[in-house]
């Protein structure tokens, strides 16, 4: 079963340094920490903020290059995991067409940020996450 999820914050792993994004269901029972890479939690960070650049973003660029194409974002999944790496699809339409895009979690949050289109996780990616963190898997 999916469910929606939005970007509750951006933190920082105290053991790695690494950035870390928080996603909550919309009834905030249910949370996912996904480690990500600095360049794309700076794009999700300026998008929370509203933030513009003089210059764009790389997402800003294959947001702007979809909207050329007449293509819609129509929403992303966080849809596995394995080996402690999650995967991803963002989903997108044109002219009736349907199509799907394998993409890093991160990559597809910021996308999904800047499209304005939801965010899902497949339940079953929340509970094996939290099992491989109690390391119970």
């Amino acid at each position: 079963m999916l469910i929606e999820m939005k970007v509750s914050g951006l933190t920082i792993d105290p053991v790695t340094n690494t950035p870390i994004v928080i996603l909550k269901d919309m009834q905030e029972n249910k949370a996912i920490p996904i480690w990500i890479g600095l360049f794309e939690a700076s794009a999700i960070a300026t998008e929370l903020e509203k933030i513009v650049f003089p210059r764009p973003m790389t997402h800003d660029l294959f947001n702007e290059l979809l909207k050329s194409l007449n293509v819609t974002v129509n929403r992303i999944e966080i849809a596995d995991i394995r080996s402690n790496t999650f995967f991803a699809n963002i989903y997108l339409s044109r002219e009736g067409q349907n199509f799907t895009i394998d993409a890093r979690p991160s990559d597809a949050i910021a996308i999904a940020l800047r499209a304005h289109a939801p965010i899902f996780v497949d339940e079953e990616v929340i509970e094996n996450h939290v099992m491989l963190i109690l390391g119970l898997n």
